[in-house]
Order: C-alpha cells, then sequence, then structure tokens
C-alpha cells in the first residue's frame, strides 16, 4: 500500500507541476458550469424548483471526455520514454504500478468535481433541492469515474502513442456509454435485459435520482477492477514478449 501511495502523490505532483491538470480543470469547470447555467432547463431561475440534474447529465458526458484525457499518457508517455523500466526496476510490481497511478487519476476527478460543490450550495439557497438525490448523483459521478479511469489506463498500457491511447480509451468507453443502451432499445427481451443492465448511462441515471441500487455499484466496481486487471496484464506482457 505505501508504494501505491508513493506513485499517486508522484502522479499528482506531474499533473500539477505542468499544465495539465490547471488546462483540464478550467476546461471541465468551464463546460460544466457553462451548460448547467446558460444552456439549463431554467427551473432554478424560472420554475422555482432547484436541482443539479442538468449539471450530472453535463458533467457525466464531459467527464467522458476530460478522463481519456487524463489518462493517455499515464502509462504511454512512460513507455515512450523508456521510465516505465525504470519504475519496473524499483521494489513494486505491476498492480502497484497501475493502481497508484489510477488512484492518482480519479483523486484529480474528485478535485474537479470538489470545485463544483458552490453550484450545490448556490443552488440550495435559491430553492429547496433534494440533498440525497445531490449526494447521489456526486457519488456516481465518483463511481462511474472509476470506471473510465481503469478504461484509459489500460488503453494507456497498450500503446506508446497518447492519441491512440486516448481514441482507444474512448472506443472502449462509448460501448458502455452509449452503445449498451442503443442495443436494449431494439434487441428482443432477454438480450434487451442484458444490454439494459451494461448500460452504464442508465445506472448512473439510477444513481442521479438517489437511488444507490446494490446491482448497481457491485457492476461498476466489477468494471473497475477487470479495468485494473487488464492494464496490470497489459504491463506484465512487456516482459513475456
Amino acid at each position: 500500500m505505501h508504494a501505491v501511495w508513493t506513485i499517486c502523490k508522484r502522479e499528482v505532483n506531474a499533473f500539477f507541476d505542468s499544465l495539465t491538470a490547471y488546462v483540464l480543470l478550467v476546461v471541465f469547470l468551464g463546460l460544466s458550469g457553462t451548460f448547467t447555467w446558460l444552456f439549463g432547463q431554467g427551473d432554478v431561475f424560472f420554475v422555482g424548483e432547484a436541482s443539479l440534474d442538468t449539471f450530472f447529465q453535463v458533467a457525466f458526458w464531459t467527464l467522458f471526455f476530460f478522463i481519456p484525457a487524463v489518462t493517455m499518457g499515464m502509462i504511454a508517455e512512460e513507455k515512450r520514454s523508456g521510465t516505465l523500466e525504470l519504475l519496473a526496476t524499483k521494489p513494486i510490481d505491476d498492480l502497484e504500478i497501475v493502481a497508484g497511478k489510477w488512484l492518482a487519476a480519479w483523486a484529480l476527478v474528485a478535485i474537479a468535481l470538489a470545485f463544483t460543490l458552490p453550484y450545490y450550495v448556490t443552488v440550495a439557497q435559491l430553492g429547496p433541492i433534494d440533498h440525497g438525490a445531490t449526494i447521489s448523483g456526486y457519488l456516481g459521478l465518483l463511481l462511474v469515474s472509476a470506471v473510465y479511469v481503469s478504461i484509459g489506463l489500460f488503453a494507456s498500457s497498450l500503446t506508446g502513442n497518447q492519441i491512440v491511447a486516448f481514441l482507444l480509451s474512448l472506443f472502449i468507453a462509448v460501448f458502455l456509454h452509449l452503445l449498451f443502451g442503443q442495443m436494449a432499445s431494439i434487441l428482443p427481451d432477454a438480450p434487451a435485459n442484458v444490454a439494459s443492465f451494461l448500460d452504464l448511462q442508465g445506472h448512473f441515471r439510477t444513481m442521479s435520482r438517489g437511488v444507490i441500487d446494490t446491482a448497481s455499484v457491485l457492476y461498476v466496481g466489477s468494471l473497475t477492477c477487470v479495468g485494473l486487471l487488464a492494464a496490470t496484464l497489459s504491463l506484465k506482457s512487456r516482459s513475456w514478449s
């Protein structure tokens, strides 16, 4: 665990030592804030119903692109520069490397979401708000982000090119983000139920409405573990080739 924490701190420091973290945070906050307050449905100001539903939907889509941009170079750049091999000479295994990098990227997402808490405070001042649904929505974003970070690290572990890693991460995530939901609407009953369960967006909608379902948590946790395991096996394969 000490090694995981050390790598996490190293990665977080690397984010903030460069412009990466600042640029991505500004872009995330700019997009989520603009679409939440200027292009939302006007519930807070005109209907008198205080809700962060618009923000959660915008953030869900923004994180879809934000996270691959964060993770694309975390392993790919180290492979390209050769520092990954140097790291492998330390008394640390591949799973700890992946876990430390995952924790750092997930922490950056958590920081980005923490900067949006003034939205919550402001809306709560403007009218009655469902605090349980809001907390559940934030938790849903963190859980979904855990999945996307693991996918991004897996994509980054497959190549030394950051752009390829970014595109590959999006390609994998789009199945969970969009395609399974579309498949559920056109398939017959039994396959449709399977596709509906695999639809990550559907699970997030449930959580953003204030329902933390055990099946959703287990599904998201399983996807995260699969992504981390795939990234770890990808790193281990470098010693087999």
